[in-house]
């Protein structure tokens, strides 16, 4: 499993979850959006939360039930094959937590229908927390010293960018604090904004916790001290955005 093998995404996903922890009350319901294999799922059933995991990619929802089933949580866990841009199947539901990690919401262009659904799906006071891939990466800008110019300006493409994982390729959009904020609209307030691997490098720089042990512990300490204030909050791999559901009154 690459997620096991790889120490920068399991030290990410690990601030993911210390985020998560500060807004998720015993008992709350969450809704995981592409939620893939189901790492994050399996993770917070495993707290005694019941989830809805659902994601559109067909693969993706075989390999969860698999793993949903291997560690006996089919009675806290139900996967869906969902687009997050069509969860109407979901209603009347509603939902303590949404959450989606690991730039699940950077496969599209515009967030507002995604923030229009959600409205239907969420209990008042109701949290979301969106790990979102933005539009500058300092350690990717890096890479033109190296002459990958691709690699290094790759988020600055308005019409999005290729990706692949895993052999699949798909378009990536990369979205602004800013402009998640002003897509969700009104009615989300924002509680957090922290950068994710703001100074540490990003996951596919697996060999780099190995090769600069030192650098490495360093970088990460400054990510500790650092990675929730200005500019680091916005400049990093991802960043991890606390919103809160406070509907208008009718």
């Amino acid at each position: 499993d690459y997620d096991k093998r790889n120490s920068i995404l399991q030290w990410m996903r690990s601030q993911v979850y210390r985020s998560c922890n500060e807004y998720i009350r015993p008992g709350d319901s969450i809704l995981d959006i592409n939620a893939g294999t189901g790492i994050d799922a399996i993770h917070f059933a495993q707290q005694g939360h019941p989830v809805v995991a659902v994601d559109n990619a067909e693969g993706m929802v075989v390999e969860m039930q698999k793993k949903v089933h291997t560690v006996n949580l089919s009675h806290l866990i139900r996967v869906q094959k969902s687009s997050f841009t069509n969860l109407e199947s979901l209603y009347p539901e509603k939902f303590h937590h949404v959450f989606s990690n690991f730039g699940g919401l950077n496969c599209i262009a515009d967030l507002r229908p995604v923030a229009d659904q959600l409205k239907q799906l969420m209990h008042p006071s109701g949290i979301v927390t969106l790990v979102i891939m933005p539009a500058f990466c300092p350690w990717e800008i890096l890479h033109f010293l190296k002459g990958n110019f691709s690699l290094a300006f790759r988020r600055f493409r308005k019409n999005g960018s290729m990706a692949h994982i895993e052999g699949n390729y798909f378009l990536t959009y990369y979205h602004s604090p800013a402009k998640t904020v002003k897509s969700f609209g009104n009615q989300f307030k924002v509680i957090s904004l922290q950068g994710l691997a703001s100074f540490s490098p990003p996951p596919y720089m697996d060999t780099f916790p190995q090769k600069y042990q030192h650098i490495y512990k360093f970088l990460i300490a400054l990510d500790n001290l650092f990675a929730q204030y200005p500019p680091f909050n916005r400049w990093a791999d991802h960043y991890i955005l606390t919103l809160q559901y406070i509907p208008e009154e009718s």
